[in-house]
């Protein structure tokens, strides 16, 4: 897009000559398409609207480059078009809009009002609803009809509401281009860009029942049909975006067009070309449906822009329609997203950690991962843009170097937010910081194609078993794991693991070898030594040879499993957010897996859901959430130090009564042999067996309550009511924490939610149970 005006070859040194910039000649009028002019040396860039050269600030940058879109693709003409432009109406003095966009040249030379109204942001501000109200206001004042906001990084257009007061924004599509007609604008306002996730849900399923009764598919097989489609329509609008095509090839228009019986398998190959190497879809995968039925679900899906759509708004639906699609028909119940949301916010994660979901059924925790520390990310990058530009201000400069220093930083910042650039910190977070996997193939490509559709960080996601090291995802690995585990099903002793559970590529095996060095090699040799002796995968795990005396390995409960999984991936000082059952808390039987718990880490904090929090997902079990730390090596070297010198401290008090009884019971089995008396022999043994079993119980109990009372910590509990969705699946109030959409229960403050009673109750424990107590 951008073009450099024809200037002089110059050292650098001449770029920062003091004084004013030297204003090169006017160019001459373009041949062909409108193009950016800049001159990198004098650091000027052409206005075509006003016809001069301006000092080039990053924020003038992103307005000249936005011109030739609004002229080449739109087909607005320069004599219809206004810039820095004042907006009419009353309390508008000194309010300037970007652009002005007249229906008309007449029109404008007439003075007529405006007809779009155009604001743009520097491209290292992330707009805000302050810069969607401020369009509004201009748009009001100027009776236009649509404004847009845009920086590169987003445009977004809505139309103006004339019969509502300010604040009442519709988004939709796109503005109309310059010879739309009457009818074709009229069109356009009906197409809303944005919508609900009631509205979506309905849509796909709408689309799911449309491949069911047409193609006779049963809803596992329909959904894969309808995944296909919806990752072409993703990566056609990026291409699009990203190629500023005009024309929506994901279109029922274009493909009536094409040649050939199935036009949409020829996109979803292209697509499927485009991310070969991720693997999500096999090499003969193609679109399994007949012309007419594809043709009906792209009419359907056409008119809406996923890409631009909220990543919340696609999330909530496209879970809440594969929950009600499924309803368990293939062992998935997604986390409700206010409880995703709540116990992310519960690890609070931060730049630099990575993380892993070792069952990320659709990645709903990875994906809220990635935009939470993204939004830090630019936050960050945008506070040091702010307040170096606050430092100029100090500085006595001249408006030509004030600019070069600006569109120095402003190149820096750009570098900075360059997710394709290895190296960069989005790049790091998006390739190097996300890891997930799920044994279900169908919900590891869901899982992938999701993240695609929010940003990225899917290179990470494997369709794998999660109990075995994978690739990038080994012990000793993470900051946080954030999972729901699938329920009720078991690990059986005949579940071993196989060659395809190592089936990683030369090339695999250097990259990440090169990037974790020996920790990944020696991850990697475990499961290699277990495969060559045909060991069961519960035979990697501690857990199940606690949960018997037997040294045969039985069936262990998944979700059991998944406890040490979790604390083995996680590094010292780790965080854990895992959905469990409440039996795994209250069961007699499961003691053992408590105390191996406590063994490796603190309790932080058990959230009680209620009994129909997973309902609309099909699952009856009532949950809760369990949040851990791991041991930090010096905690992990003190708590060992307490619980032997508790044990030691049992040992000796019991060890005379344990002497005493020994030495009775023995000599009475040697009285019995001598005696030849089978019975009183057999009697005196049992009651030794007895004896020894009853101490070693009480010794093991009584030691246990002295390492707790010696080790002891204060555990935040809560008990959840309303946590943001219904019985049936439907948007209700949430206490976990302040949502704005969801509100509160009646008579709640965001002071009283979970979220909020937690960080007080972390920063002083003493005193946040003192005022619970005094309340």
């Amino acid at each position: 897009m951008a073009k450099r005006a024809p200037t002089k070859k110059t050292s650098k040194k001449a770029r920062t000559t003091k004084g004013k910039a030297k204003k090169p000649a006017a160019p001459s009028s373009p041949d062909g398409p409108l193009e950016v002019l800049r001159d990198e040396v004098e650091g000027m860039i052409w206005s075509h609207v006003r016809g001069k050269w301006l000092v080039e600030t990053p924020e003038e940058l992103v307005r000249q480059a936005y011109l030739p879109i609004l002229v080449n693709e739109y087909g607005f003409s320069l004599d219809q078009i206004g810039e820095e432009a004042s907006v009419v109406g009353r309390g508008s003095a000194n309010a300037r809009a970007d652009f002005l966009i007249w229906r008309s040249a007449q029109d404008k030379a007439d003075q007529r009002r405006a007809f779009i109204v155009i604001e743009c942001k520097s491209d290292n501000v992330t707009i805000t609803p302050e810069d969607y109200a401020q369009g509004e206001n201009y748009a009001q004042r100027e009776h236009a009809q649509f404004f847009v906001t845009h920086n590169s990084r987003e445009t977004r257009f809505w139309r103006v509401l004339s019969d509502r007061r300010p604040g009442n924004l519709q988004e939709i599509e796109n503005i109309p281009h310059a010879d739309a007609s009457d009818a074709d604008i009229k069109k356009l306002l009906e197409r809303l860009k944005t919508f609900k996730e009631d509205e979506f849900a309905d849509l796909l399923r709408q689309c799911h029942n449309v491949i069911r009764n047409r193609e006779h598919l049963d809803p596992a097989a329909a959904f894969d049909e309808i995944a296909k489609v919806l990752f072409v329509k993703t990566y056609v609008e990026r291409e699009m975006k990203k190629k500023r095509r005009r024309k929506n090839i994901f279109s029922v228009e274009f493909l009536d067009e094409q040649i050939g019986k199935n036009p949409i398998d020829t996109l979803f190959q292209e697509t499927k070309s485009a991310f070969a190497a991720d693997q999500i879809f096999a090499d003969d995968d193609r679109i399994n449906l007949k012309y007419d039925t594809a043709r009906e679900i792209v009419r359907c899906l056409e008119v809406y822009n996923l890409s631009d759509t909220s990543e919340d708004v696609k999330g909530i639906a496209f879970e809440r329609f594969l929950g009600r699609t499924f309803r368990g028909e293939i062992g998935q119940f997604f986390t409700p997203r206010p409880v995703v949301e709540f116990m992310i916010r519960m690890v609070d994660p931060k730049e630099g950690e990575v993380i892993c979901d070792p069952a990320s059924g659709s990645g709903g925790f990875l994906i809220r991962f990635f935009e939470i520390v993204r939004e830090q990310i630019l936050r960050d990058i945008n506070r040091e843009y702010t307040d170096f530009v606050e430092s100029l201000e100090k500085k006595k400069l001249t408006e030509a170097k004030r600019a070069e220093l600006l569109r120095e930083k402003d190149e820096e910042r750009r570098d900075a937010i360059d997710q394709r650039t290895e190296g960069t910190r989005l790049w790091h977070l998006a390739n190097r910081c996300i890891y997930g996997c799920d044994a279900n193939d169908r919900m590891a490509r869901t899982s992938k194609m999701n993240m695609i559709m929010h940003g990225d960080g899917h290179g990470g996601v494997h369709h794998h078993n999660g109990f075995i090291n994978v690739n990038g995802i080994f012990e000793g690995r993470f900051d946080i794991i954030l999972t729901n585990p699938p329920f009720g099903s078991n690990v059986e002793p005949t579940d071993r693991i196989t060659e395809g559970d190592l089936r990683t590529t030369k090339d695999q095996q250097r990259r990440y070898t090169e990037a974790y060095g020996e920790s990944y090699t020696e991850s990697q040799e475990r499961i290699r030594k277990a495969l060559n002796a045909c060991a069961p995968i519960a035979s990697l795990f501690e857990i199940p040879k606690r949960a018997g005396s037997s040294r045969k390995l039985g069936k262990i409960k998944t979700e059991i499993l998944f406890i040490e999984r979790c604390l083995n991936l996680l590094k010292p000082g780790g965080r854990l957010g895992v959905v469990l059952p409440e039996g795994i808390f209250n069961n007699p039987s499961l003691q053992y897996v408590r105390e191996f718990t406590e063994d490796r880490a603190r309790i932080l904090a058990v959230v009680s859901l209620p009994q129909d929090a997973f309902s609309a997902a099909g699952a009856s079990v009532k949950a809760s959430l369990l949040f851990l730390q791991k041991f930090t090596e010096e905690q992990a070297l003190e708590y060992d130090a307490i619980r032997d010198e508790a044990l030691t401290e049992v040992e000796n008090k019991y060890a005379p009564e344990i002497e005493a009884e020994t030495d009775r019971l023995e000599s009475e089995i040697e009285a019995a042999k001598k005696a030849k008396d089978a019975d009183r022999r057999k009697a005196a043994q049992a009651e030794l067996k007895a004896f020894i079993k009853r101490i070693e119980d009480q010794k093991t109990a009584e030691a246990r309550e002295l390492l707790r009372e010696r080790f002891n910590y204060p555990v935040f509990l809560y008990d959840a009511e309303r946590v943001g969705i219904s019985a049936t699946g439907e948007q209700d109030v949430c206490e976990l924490h302040h949502d704005p959409v969801l509100g509160l229960p009646a008579g709640m403050t965001e002071a009283e939610t979970a979220l909020e009673l937690y960080r007080r109750f972390r920063e002083d424990p003493a005193s946040f149970a003192a005022a619970e107590a005094g309340a």
